[in-house]
């Protein structure tokens, strides 16, 4: 190679390198530039971020989207974020005539947890008040824990009902119960059953039963038993629905035609139930009497307003007896809307019921036997009362029910617009009479009207049905009320008495036919057809019986009612 051509090859190759070199520090340089400039916090112009977000794509964020992505006019493309939001179709806010009431809460049972008498024993969450264990854990922790469980679901923790020398002060009773590290909660007498009772509560958190068993041993105490609870007897609709005004009820029960005799007049009827509303139109001039055996302060109730409106509505309904007068005994109380009662103030509303000049006493409520209560109906009934209660809420495998269950009281069962049994209505062989108990339209408190099921509001229909039977013959005893209610019923069912409907629905203008107008308290005269008219008619019609025979002896003789129709000159 000359040299020449090696010089040029060699300034070539030294460019070459200056080239790499400067191309090398070029690039170095750069990078420490960048990153300087990200040091000193330049100003720094960045388009806005803020969406401008179509109305159109904002109506369609539905209830499970939590983000979406929208177009924005300026800058980069960003995702908007969208609250999570539940969306509700808008609709006219309406005031309805309803209002909302408690369900039945009485602890029903199966077999499995039943004593020989009947009664509940343990049984998980009955009542909603369990703890939610399985029924299989609570079984198998044996018959130890029986009783305690039993009084969880059907008495009131850590109280009793006892029986106490009448010739005890209140300051007597006091010291009485700190002697047994007791707490008296009331004491007083009840002149029904001439005795003085006390309820008394457990405050140290010893055990029931050792407790009972050393209160029970002092000489001061006579007997002592668990404060038993007691609800009302309603059920709670599905969700409520406008009423029938024309309430079919007063069809099946034949009030229109029964109304043309009598309208219970100058009858009394006390209502042991939860407060009642006395300013509702429905009820005007016909609460004669008020008494809270509980002492509170609550306000008036859905239940005690419907069933006082059952037996003497006379604005835009009609009660069975609109003429009756009621005796408002506010027995039931309690928070959230419920209402509940005990052993106790159920002897107290029951006293000042055969005390205060009731005929009639209406017990839409049930509970377990209770020896108390027995006690005390068996005096009311010997006074000459009539008593009438709810059959029960507690459907087919349900025990007896108290007290619809005791042989002095009327107990009703309960069927729908078909004649069909309600389905929660109790059975057993104490059942007297059925009557309407399904969607009855009903008033309710603040003006308002429910609609409403459950053995309480047959019930009721039934004190007024006999509300009519004492205008019509004052001096009519309980048990030939019971025969008439029973002899004239119209049979439904398997023919003759069932365990379902007992006898069968009551007819009231049947039953006031049945009855002689003899020693009745004098009322407007009657209009419309006369009662021959009529009972002729009535011996024309399908599934009806006749008003002639008096008997009693055998579930045939339902086929065939008694009492001679006699003339009424009022």
């Amino acid at each position: 190679m000359t040299r020449k051509s090696e010089s040029r090859v060699r300034a070539g190759a030294y460019a070459s390198s200056v080239g790499a070199a400067l191309l090398i520090a070029a690039c170095l340089g750069i990078e420490v530039a960048q990153a300087q400039a990200i040091m000193r916090t330049p100003t720094i112009s960045v388009p806005t971020r803020t969406p401008t977000i179509s109305p159109n794509i904002a109506s369609r964020v539905g209830p499970t989207v939590s983000a979406r992505a929208v177009s924005v006019d300026r800058g980069p493309r960003t995702i908007a974020t969208i609250p999570r939001t539940t969306t509700s179709r808008l609709r006219p806010t309406t005031v309805l005539p309803y209002a909302r009431y408690s369900p039945n809460l009485y602890p029903a049972c199966t077999a499995p947890y039943r004593d020989a008498g009947g009664e509940c024993l343990a049984q998980p969450n009955a009542g909603g008040e369990g703890t939610g264990k399985s029924s299989k854990k609570s079984a198998g922790k044996g018959r130890g824990n029986a009783t305690p469980a039993a009084a969880n679901l059907q008495s009131f923790a850590n109280e009793f009902v006892a029986e106490i020398d009448g010739t005890m002060s209140p300051g007597d009773a006091d010291a009485l119960a700190r002697r047994h590290g007791l707490t008296r909660i009331s004491s007083e007498s009840f002149p029904l059953i001439g005795a003085t009772f006390g309820l008394f509560r457990i405050t140290d958190g010893r055990p029931y039963e050792t407790v009972r068993r050393e209160f029970a041993t002092d000489g001061s105490v006579r007997s002592v038993q668990p404060n038993f609870r007691y609800v009302l007897q309603d059920q709670k609709s599905t969700s409520p629905r406008e009423g029938d005004p024309a309430q079919y009820a007063l069809t099946k029960l034949r009030l229109p035609q029964a109304h043309t005799l009598a309208h219970g007049a100058n009858v009394t009827v006390a209502v042991i139930d939860s407060g009642i509303d006395t300013r509702h139109p429905e009820l005007a001039n016909s609460i004669a009497d008020n008494f809270d055996a509980l002492g509170s302060a609550e306000g008036p109730h859905v239940h005690g307003t419907g069933i006082a409106g059952a037996i003497v509505a006379h604005d835009r309904l009609m009660g069975s007896a609109p003429e009756a007068r009621i005796i408002a005994i506010r027995a039931f109380g309690g928070a959230n809307g419920g209402a509940e009662s005990s052993s106790y103030i159920i002897l107290r509303a029951l006293n000042y019921a055969a005390e205060h000049g009731a005929q009639i006493v209406n017990m839409s409520f049930a509970g377990p036997k209770d020896a108390v209560i027995e006690r005390a109906i068996a005096a009311t009934a010997a006074r000459g009362l009539v008593l009438i209660a709810a059959a029960g809420n507690a459907g087919a495998k349900s025990p007896p029910l108290y007290p619809a269950a005791n042989p002095n009281v009327i107990a009703v069962s309960a069927t729908d617009q078909q004649d069909r049994l309600f389905t929660a209505s109790n059975r057993g062989n104490y059942i007297a009479v059925a009557a309407p108990g399904v969607d009855i339209f009903l008033p309710a408190p603040d003006g308002k009207y429910q609609m409403t099921s459950g053995t309480s509001f047959s019930a009721a229909y039934v004190s007024g049905v006999a509300a009519l039977l004492l205008e019509r013959n004052y001096a009519l005893k309980p048990e030939a009320l019971r025969m008439t209610l029973a002899k004239t019923a119209r049979d439904l069912g398997s023919p003759g008495r069932d365990e379902l409907f007992g006898d069968g629905q009551a007819d009231a203008f049947a039953a006031v036919m049945a009855v002689p107008a003899e020693n009745a308290t004098p009322v407007a005269a009657a209009s419309g057809t006369t009662k021959r008219e009529d009972a002729a008619k009535r011996r024309d019609e399908p599934n009806s019986r006749a008003i002639e025979q008096p008997s009693l002896s055998s579930a045939d003789d339902k086929a065939t009612v008694s009492q001679t129709d006699k003339s009424a000159t009022r």
